[in-house]
Formats: C-alpha cells, structure tokens, sequence
C-alpha cells in the first residue's frame, strides 16, 4: 500500500488520533474512579495514583522520545511507542491488583507518550514555524472531541459492563492507530542529526531552550494551563460523584459538555494565529484563564456548592487554554527546527510533571467539598498569566 503524502489531511487525521490517545486514556475512565476505590478497597489518594503515574511516566517519556526522534526519525519511535500503547492496555483490562493496574498504567503513558511529542514534531518538520500554530489549532479542535465524548462513554461501560471495559475500547483504539500508522504514515524528519542522543549535546541542547527566554514563557504559560486542568482531571470525580451525588453516567455527560470551550479555544487560535500572532493569543488565553479560573475559585470561598459554578468558570476556562496550547506550542518550537523533537519534548515533560505533581498535592487537601480544587485552578491559572507577563511579553 502506498503511503500518504505528508501534507495529506489523512495524515493530520493519524495525528490528532494520536493525540487522542491521552485524553481518552485519562478521562474515560474518570467515572470508574470511585468504583475502582470499591473494587480494590483502597483510599482516594490511591485511586488518584492510577491517573497521577500515567502523567508522570508520559512525563518522562518524552525526555526520550524527543531526541531519539530527532537522530533515528519520527516513524520507528511512533510506531513503536503503539506497540507497547496496546500491550500495556491489555495489561490494565487484566489487572488482578491495584498495583498491577498502576504499573501497567505506566507503561500505558509510554506508549501513549510517543503519539503526542513526535505527533507535535511532524508538524514542525511538515509546516514549519508559520503553519505550525494554525496546524495545532486545528489539530488540537479534533482532538477536544475525546474529553467530549470519552467521558461519556466512559460511564457508560462503567456502568454497563464495569471498568474493565474502558480499557478494552483504548485497546481498540490502539490497534486502529497502529494499522493505520504503519500502512500509511511517511516518515518526515529530512534533518536527522547523529548527535542528538549524546549527553553533551543533548545537555547543551536544554540547556539552549532553557535559556530562551520565549521558550521558557511559553512552556510556563502551556505547563500551568495543564495544572489547572489536571486538578480538574483528577479531582472532578470524587467532587461532582461523591460530594455533589451525581451518577457515573451523568458525570460523563456533564463533564463533556464542558469541553466545546476548549473546542471553540482552539478554532479560535487557529483563524487567529496568522493576524495576531502566537504571542497576543497566549495573551489573550491567559488573561481568559485567570479570570475563569478566579471565578471558580471565588465562588468556592463564598460557599457555593453548585454545578454550575464549577461547569460554567470551567468552560470559560478550558476556552482560555484550548486557545494558549496551540500558539505556545509553536510559539516554543519555532525557533528550534533542527531540534524540533527535544524542544516538544521538555515542553511536554514541563506540562505533564508539573500538572501531575500540582494534581497529588491538590488531592491532599480534598475535603468532601470543591474547595481545594476550586482555589487550586485559580491558582494555576494566575500562574500562567503571571508566565506571560514575565518572561513572554518582555522578551517581544
């Protein structure tokens, strides 16, 4: 079978089902959370750990990921990492403990790790820095579809057929991608550089992006984008499920419903991106964070125990981000081609180790109530203005 051109939109449409892949292999089984807890007679923190490793092992992955795509090409590593995706999802559908699931979790994010940073590196190499944040915005509109609908069919299979069988439908997915990637997917990394894997040059290589000042802003602004939307992740089960009595199934409805925010973010950085460029629309998603996210927490303080003053800040929020992502994401890349793999890669690692560690620490101070995860968003989102005013519009 003969593969697609790079610049074929199936190509763009392999992409965003990679990044699919971490969402979905985070939110749809969001509503099973609680019955995981029943199911292994174990404690919030606990069932947290199943999402909190999954971030930190796609964390680390990336470290990898990025430069060995940059010496080797981005095929063999992508196609790679679905391998071991779909191996490790057969491993959690079979888990007979807690600790086999959250070990295989890990492995999940490995795999799962190789779709996302070698997916935002081809467009690097196919679209260069000018396409790259129209590209990702579009890319970025499809891939809000799996926090629409995964949650909700999420619940679903919970609670038709338990929580095994969200891992059954990932594996599904996994294997769709793996086919598709291997008959179709042209390898586009023309730059290969033998270097990238070696210590010294890939510390220099770091070290180079960590002291852009641009690059450093933008991977702020991007990381606690995530931290606020983690906490969410990891905390809007045991908050709207427990504390306020909604069903598993409506859990998935109602979290989805939340996600054309994100949705309409994202078209917007995409018709935007050529007319006011990456750094006023990571300005501009910001300051809309920090505003919803303040909201949020404001009402939290204020007492109010209500869905919609969690759904509607959050909207508003995850439109503030969905908006951000794109534009620092190329924003961050652009002035990097020749090492478009390593710069996706700490952008990446900053996003989720951060956003992991931000979700644990958070989830200690639940107390039944959407208090602690009310003022941790805000929090994250002040941290992502702050971001921007520091360190991205100085260096303008």
């Amino acid at each position: 079978m003969t593969r697609l051109p790079l610049r074929h939109p199936g190509v763009i449409a392999m992409i965003i089902l990679g990044f699919m892949l971490l969402p979905l292999s985070t939110d749809m089984y969001l509503a099973s959370l609680p019955a995981l807890r029943r199911y292994f007679d174990i404690g919030v923190p606990q069932a947290q750990l199943t999402l909190s490793v999954f971030i930190v092992a796609f964390a680390l992955s990336q470290l990898a990921y990025g430069p060995l795509s940059d010496r080797f090409g981005r095929r063999p590593l992508l196609l790679g990492g679905i391998v071991i995706y779909v191996t490790a999802t057969l491993g959690c559908m079979s888990a007979p403990s807690i600790e086999w699931l959250i070990i295989a979790r890990f492995f999940q994010a490995m795999g799962a790790c190789a779709s996302t940073v070698i997916g935002r590196a081809i467009i690097r190499d196919i679209y260069g820095g000018a396409g790259a944040a129209r590209t990702l915005g579009y890319v970025l509109a499809g891939t809000s579809m799996a926090p629409i609908f995964g949650p909700m069919l999420g619940g679903l299979l919970e609670a038709a057929f338990g929580w095994r069988a969200n891992f059954a439908a990932l594996f599904a997915v996994g294997v769709v991608l793996l086919v598709s990637s291997a008959l179709l997917l042209e390898e586009s990394n023309t730059h290969r550089d033998p270097s990238a894997t070696q210590a010294r040059q890939l510390l220099a290589n770091y070290l180079r992006l960590l002291r852009s000042r641009r690059f450093t802003g933008f991977m702020l602004c991007f990381a606690c984008g995530y931290c606020a939307i983690f906490t969410w992740l990891s905390m809007s089960s045991f908050v709207l499920i427990g504390a306020l009595g909604i069903s598993p199934q409506r859990f998935g409805v109602l979290f989805g419903l939340s996600v054309p925010g994100y949705l309409l973010g994202t078209l917007i950085a995409a018709r935007l991106a050529s007319r006011l460029g990456v750094d006023r629309l990571v300005g501009i998603g910001s300051l809309v964070s920090a505003i919803a996210g303040c909201l949020m927490a404001g009402l939290a303080l204020a007492g109010v125990q209500h869905l919609a003053a969690l759904l509607l800040p959050l909207a508003l929020l995850l439109c503030g981000t969905g908006i951000i992502n794109p534009a620092a994401t190329a924003g961050a890349i652009a002035p990097f081609p020749k090492i478009a793999g390593t710069a996706s890669a700490l952008l990446g690692f900053a996003q989720m180790a951060t956003g992991a560690a931000y979700g644990f620490i958070a989830a200690q101070f639940h107390d039944g109530t959407s208090l602690a995860m009310a003022c941790a968003i805000g929090l994250a989102s002040l941290g992502s203005l702050a971001a921007y005013l520091l360190l991205v519009r100085r260096s303008i």
